[in-house]
This record gives structure tokens, C-alpha cells and sequence, in this order.
């Protein structure tokens, strides 16, 4: 008889070799869901049953990890792949649009469920690896809405996102030739905040906000959850690493002097004149750089 070896915990070669069901099978296995699966079914009780919730439920991890950007993806996919729809637990026809649509709906009001598993999840990471959490990281990404934008109307219709909010982010640097460079991204939507294991590139906490929140703001709101829900994390940390849009007097005092986290933040250029470097009053021949690198150069 072959005999399949066990994987090992974050062999990423062994799940990588993995088939797209494998790995589906694999979250499925780990992911602590029963509670929020007999909620759900005990709201259903005796309604129409076409759609099995752990069937929806699967589809949707089944989303996630073949990465459908979008439900209608998700559903082509489903159609044209029998042993997906077995493995989620699909005896029928495709969900149709309006069924996930439902679906989402009924998720949203069990938020805390869903927060529960996360926050289980990290938990179960902190016991394996027992350095988990030590080197942390925190950014912000967009996520564009694609409903239709807000009107004047501010009744919710289902066609309309009546809680996300326009975010403009402005990216500068400059060119090998010393020539300065600017992008700017707008987007209609929403930001996911994360924080996470800078070594095991795993979430710690993370939080969802209208597109317009800047991302010092909800830094020191997750830094609250932290320090409320989970104040273990905090003590366990050693560093934090963000780029200039987290250079904050307030967050890098509060983390040195509240937490003993070391803070390895990028700072923004306070020039206004647009210089690159300023000279010494007391050194003719050295000049230094907003960051405060010193440059000596020759007499």
C-alpha cells in the first residue's frame, strides 16, 4: 500500500506542489467555522434549502484560495468544475448571483463569529511557532468597490455602496538622475489594515475601513484592540516595521514607552524648500540629509 507522508507545518514547497483542491481541502480541514455554521443553519431552520450553508460557505473559502477577484468568477468556476462543487458540497446547480448575495448579507451580521475564528486561528499560530509575533509589520491596502458610486439618494438599494468613501494615495521618490517623481492613486472603496508576522508573512490583527481613514488613525485603533483584546501579542513584540506613512511621534512613543516595541519606521522629508541636504553650522565641508546622514565632502 503507498503510504502519503504527513506535511509538515509551513513547508510551503510540499502545499505549493499541491493541486488547487488539495489545498482547498487543507483550509477546509483547519479553518473554525462549526459555530458559525450551526448559527447560520439554526437561522435557516426550516427555510428553502437549495444552497446548503456549509456548501456556501466552502465556495466561498474555495474563492479565496483559487484568488476569483470576483462572485461571478467564483460561480464559472464552479460550473465548469465538477469535483470543486463535490468538494464544497454541491449536490445541485450553481448558487446564482443573488444567492451569495444573500449569503454575504447573513455573514455581515455575524461579524464577531468571524473575528472569533481569526483571532482562534492566531491563537493556535502563537503555539507552534513559538516566535510568532516577535518582528511585526503594518501597511494599508486599497480595495476598490465595485458598486456604483454614492448619489444624493443615501437610501441603501443594493446597486449602491453607501458606506464606502474616495482614498487618494500619493507615492513620490526620486529618479537616478535626482530628479523627483510623484503617483497618485485614487480609488472609491475601502482600506484593509494589517498587521502582521514580518517573518511568517501571517496576519496578527487586521481592520476595515471607508477608504478615507488615514492609516496613522487606525494604527492606534488596532493598537487598542491589541491592548484590550489580546495584550499578550504586545508584550511578546520586539519590533515594528512601517513605512513613513506611520511616522507619528504619539505611535512611536507609545510603542517604545508603553510596550517596549522598537519602532523601524521611515520618516517623512519635513523640508519644504525641497532641498537634499542641508550643511553643518559648525563644519563647512559636511552636510546631512534629512534622515540625518552626514556626507563629508573633500577641500
Amino acid at each position: 500500500m503507498a503510504i502519503i507522508p504527513q506535511l509538515s507545518l509551513f513547508g510551503w514547497e510540499e502545499i505549493e506542489e499541491l493541486g488547487d483542491l488539495e489545498r482547498l481541502r487543507l483550509v477546509m480541514e483547519a479553518m473554525p467555522d462549526e459555530k458559525l455554521m450551526q448559527t447560520l443553519e439554526i437561522e435557516r431552520k426550516q427555510g428553502r434549502n437549495d444552497y446548503p450553508i456549509r456548501a456556501m460557505w466552502n465556495s466561498i473559502l474555495a474563492g479565496i484560495v483559487f484568488q476569483h477577484e470576483s462572485i461571478e468568477k467564483l460561480r464559472r468556476e464552479l460550473a465548469r468544475n465538477g469535483q470543486l462543487r463535490h468538494l464544497c458540497g454541491f449536490q445541485g446547480q450553481v448558487p446564482s448571483s443573488w444567492a451569495y448575495t444573500r449569503f454575504f448579507k447573513k455573514l455581515l451580521h455575524h461579524a464577531d463569529l468571524i473575528q472569533a475564528m481569526f483571532d482562534s486561528l492566531v491563537q493556535e499560530l502563537r503555539k507552534l511557532l513559538p516566535d510568532f509575533g516577535k518582528h511585526l509589520a503594518i501597511d494599508s491596502k486599497a480595495i476598490p468597490s465595485y458598486a456604483r458610486h454614492k448619489t444624493r439618494n443615501r437610501t441603501p438599494d443594493g446597486r449602491r455602496d453607501t458606506e464606502a468613501t474616495y482614498g487618494v494615495k500619493t507615492y513620490r521618490g526620486v529618479k537616478e538622475d535626482g530628479t523627483p517623481w510623484e503617483k497618485v492613486v485614487r480609488w472609491f472603496g475601502y482600506k484593509l489594515h494589517l498587521i502582521v508576522d514580518a517573518v511568517y508573512e501571517l496576519p496578527v490583527h487586521f481592520s476595515l475601513t471607508p477608504a478615507h481613514v488615514a492609516d496613522i488613525t487606525e494604527a492606534h485603533r488596532m493598537i487598542d484592540h491589541l491592548e484590550e483584546s489580546r495584550p499578550e501579542m504586545l508584550e511578546h513584540a520586539e519590533t515594528l516595521a512601517a513605512d513613513k506613512a506611520y511616522d507619528d511621534t504619539k505611535l512611536i512613543r507609545r510603542l517604545w514607552d508603553d510596550h517596549q516595541i522598537k519602532p523601524v519606521i521611515d520618516i517623512r522629508n519635513s523640508w519644504k524648500d525641497g532641498e537634499p541636504t542641508r550643511s553643518f553650522t559648525k563644519w563647512e565641508n559636511v552636510v546631512y540629509t534629512y534622515k540625518g546622514k552626514s556626507i563629508v565632502s573633500a577641500r
